[in-house]
């Protein structure tokens, strides 16, 4: 197709993928409003899924190495040139690997109906700088408690963990290649930015996307708004549904893995870290819970809004709902990951639980990931299975995609090892 023909492009999914592949698309030198249209297609609502809930981790030792140099010097440029620290939290962190011992959990919090917390959670351990009301004394450290910790490599403005749970620590990464922004916030901006250059969002589940004979596509969806099926021509269409890839593309090797995670607003603004833990918790941690022993690896992350991000480990105990409005939140999971802060960290053992959540991330399950680029059929594209870094990959992503449908390659990175076509049947 000429660079003078008229473009009907879809995107198929409002995450982090679809929406920066929208934003990327209104950007490119080639990209004319008076002959092409972006439409994004979305079942539930913009960053409903994974997008919405993730940590918003950034980082120049993430991976694939082909998208990451790319990504990561994009989220630094989107956010200066449309405001990204006040818009959508971005900023510098340091990131470390830190070995805890924690404490008995003496109570465990008060919910709503909903499952979120009512606010006066957390409260009571087993600690004598707890006054009766609550209330912690936010004393800082002596100089041989710094001293002590500094052997561990605890940095000193990493104040908000627990000094006697600290029993090591291992820096991974500094603000000069490591960052971070707010998922939800990040991917709606993107969509709004897009739009102010036309896109368009469809809220709507895709049911299939058929082609002619001739090379035409069409898109079938389920209009949420009139309730009725709706079709949509194409030349161009990009599949960026994340877990729910299989159900838009068949035979597409993209899987889904649950993973829970709460916010927690602490009882004071912490500094700027991202911490990937190993705890140690002990016999029967929490008070009425008789438990073993056992080590968990809780991840957590700060952010800018006086609130600590907090994630557990993945599972796969329920399968992959039709949509993200149906994704069901296990309370005891959530549970747990606000009992392992509490352990060790007392601005969150006396904070407020914002949000508990559950969302399904997606994986390639032939192998290392993600999918970028053609398929097999001209005029699709793949964009999907980003894993934990798919808020990291996103605008290299996006950038990519706009280049696959413009230039008709890649012309930013090569991700010629990230081609779908290896794989698809």
């Amino acid at each position: 197709m000429g660079d003078g023909e008229k473009r009907n492009i879809v995107v198929v999914g409002g995450g982090i993928i679809g929406s920066t592949t929208a934003y990327f698309l209104t950007r490119h030198p080639k990209y004319d409003p008076k002959k092409h249209t972006v439409h994004l297609i979305e079942a539930t609502s913009i960053a409903s899924g994974a997008s919405g809930k993730a940590g918003g981790l950034l980082a120049l030792w993430a991976y694939p190495s082909c998208l990451v140099p790319l990504s990561f010097k994009l989220h630094a440029q989107l956010a200066e040139e449309h405001g990204g620290v006040e818009r959508w939290g971005y900023r510098g962190v340091g990131v470390g690997q830190i070995e805890l011992s924690g404490r008995h959990v003496s109570k465990r919090p008060k919910t709503t109906e909903n499952g979120e917390a009512k606010g006066e959670d957390i409260r009571g351990l087993h600690r004598p700088d707890v006054s009766s009301d609550g209330n912690v004394s936010l004393q800082k450290r002596s100089k041989e408690s710094y001293a002590n910790l500094s052997k561990m490599g605890l940095p000193d403005d990493l104040d908000w963990v627990a000094e006697e749970c600290v029993r090591g620590y291992d820096s991974m990464g500094s603000p000069k290649d490591t960052a971070q922004v707010h998922p939800y916030q990040f991917t709606t901006s993107m969509v709004s930015l897009a739009e102010e250059q036309g896109a368009k969002v469809i809220i709507g589940s895709v049911e299939k996307i058929e082609t002619s004979a001739s090379g035409e596509h069409t898109v079938k969806y389920m209009d949420k708004s009139t309730g009725s099926l709706q079709s949509l021509p194409a030349t161009d269409v990009i599949v960026t549904a994340g877990p729910w890839t299989k159900t838009v593309l068949p035979g597409t090797p993209i899987g889904s893995l649950r993973a829970h995670s709460v916010t927690i607003r602490p009882t004071r603004p912490v500094s700027a870290y991202c911490l990937f833990t190993q705890l140690a918790l002990p016999k029967n941690f929490k008070e009425g819970v008789k438990s073993k022993a056992m080590y968990v690896s809780p991840e957590i992350y700060a952010r800018p809004n006086n609130e600590i991000y907090a994630c557990g480990e993945g599972d796969h105990l329920v399968p992959l709902p039709r949509s993200a409005a149906d994704v069901k939140v296990d309370d005891s999971r959530c549970q747990d990951i606000v009992d392992y802060c509490a352990s060790f960290s007392d601005e969150m053992r006396d904070g407020e639980v914002l949000v508990r959540q559950a969302c399904y991330l997606p994986q390639v399950e032939t192998g290392s990931g993600p999918l970028v680029g053609h398929t097999n059929t001209k005029g699709i594209y793949l964009a999907a299975g980003h894993t934990c870094w798919g808020i990291q990959n996103g605008p290299a992503t996006g950038k990519l995609m706009s280049e696959f449908v413009f230039d008709g390659k890649a012309v930013s990175a090569n991700v010629n090892s990230l081609d779908p076509r290896r794989v698809l049947r």
